[in-house]
């Protein structure tokens, strides 16, 4: 019998350190300008996008996309965050990303979100050596395709009725509907009932504040549509207030901006406020974080929304590969975010299809990067 052997990841690794970083400031604008409470908005928000590089030709993508005003994190905070851990990046091993990512942390507290673009990039790197997509690296393969959600800015009721019917045509059945920009519960009651009347019985709607609302408008809203299959998202600004929002009304309850961390997301489910929970590889700190964060969940029995912030291809395709290797009963949604903007910054990056959408199949991400889309680099690392 023949025998083939394949070297194990740690002695590919030898070989290959870390020889340079490259870093572009990239505008991404959105298609429909996106509304969210307190005014909060997404038109045109800028993504960093950094290649890491090897000294044995290897090259991993990574990408954070902060969305202004919304988490302790800003485009522009990216680079001089890079710039400060040069001295751990530069002639680091590339291979296996949580030591690398270990030795950051410890050299550099907190910056998780310009930490989260390192991370994706050397996971890019490490499934290139390994040959395989990071879905096989992040625990094997579960699901063929993923189902998307379609996020519904905050404008007139009528108008986000529409938006829903038309992404509906598309395949879509899980629907968010932001509330709060107009700053009148009684509109966000509209918004809410138009939506899921829209859809029909069935399809998932929730209301999203992103941390918008007090609890006086968030429970009279989720008491005036108490009646219908609704879901509420994250309508206050700390746990405790959202676990208020929900023991007045009754109706489940996703969370996402306060829950960022292990101990958070223990907070929140000793609370009873996790029914789900958004998992954003730039709010805990790209795949390695994300991955413990889709573990714990498991464990504690909360649905996850796997995605990212706001992003293009790179961050699209990190965040699939993580949903991909989940239970898929455990699933709620993923988000095709770069079909929300442009330009696209991977040209054979996924697309959605009749309301879903699958991994790429290919080696680390599985996609390949447009430099010409890119131009010339903001901050270059050698």
């Amino acid at each position: 019998m023949n025998r083939i052997t394949t070297p194990a990841l740690s002695a590919i690794s030898i070989a290959q350190r870390i020889k340079r970083l490259r870093l572009w400031h990239v505008p991404l604008t959105s298609h429909t300008a996106y509304y969210m409470a307190e005014g909060k908005t997404c038109d045109t928000v800028e993504t960093v996008v950094i290649a890491v590089e090897t000294d044995a030709g290897l090259k991993g993508w990574g990408e954070v996309c902060p969305i202004p005003h919304y988490l302790p994190a800003y485009a522009r905070g990216v680079a001089p965050a890079l710039q400060e851990l040069a001295p751990v990046i530069l002639g680091g091993d590339p291979v296996g990303a949580e030591a690398l990512m270990a030795s950051a942390d410890a050299y550099l507290p907190g910056h998780v979100y310009a930490k989260s673009a390192l991370d994706i990039a050397l996971w890019d790197i490490t499934g290139q050596v390994a040959g395989l997509p990071l879905h096989a690296l992040l625990g094997g393969r579960r699901q063929a395709d993923l189902p998307l959600y379609h996020s519904i800015t905050c404008v007139e009721p009528d108008e986000m009725a529409r938006i829903a019917r038309d992404a509906q045509a598309a395949g879509i059945t899980q629907f968010q509907t932001k509330l709060g920009a107009s700053g009148d519960w009684q509109t966000d009651v509209e918004r809410l009932v138009k939506v899921r009347e829209a859809v029909g019985p069935g399809p998932l709607v929730y209301g999203d504040w992103n941390c918008g609302a007090t609890t006086l408008d968030a429970i009279r809203v989720g008491r005036a549509v108490a009646h219908l299959d609704v879901m509420l998202e994250q309508p206050c600004a700390t746990l405790e207030d959202c676990a208020r929002v929900q023991a007045a009304t009754g109706l489940p309850m996703k969370l996402d901006e306060l829950v960022h961390d292990p101990a958070s997301m223990l907070s929140a489910h000793h609370l009873g406020i996790m029914d789900a929970v958004a998992l954003k590889l730039s709010k805990f700190g790209g795949l390695s974080a994300t991955r413990r964060a889709r573990d714990l969940c498991l464990h504690l029995g909360a649905k996850m929304c796997i995605e990212c912030t706001w992003g293009s291809d790179i961050v699209t395709a990190a965040a699939l590969h993580l949903g991909a290797a989940t239970a898929p009963s455990r699933v709620l949604n993923v988000c095709d975010l770069s079909s929300y903007v442009n330009p696209r910054i991977a040209p054979d990056a996924p697309a959605r299809t009749d309301g879903r959408i699958a991994p790429p199949d290919g080696p680390g991400l599985g996609i390949t990067v447009d430099q010409d889309c890119l131009g010339a680099p903001d901050l270059i690392l050698d």
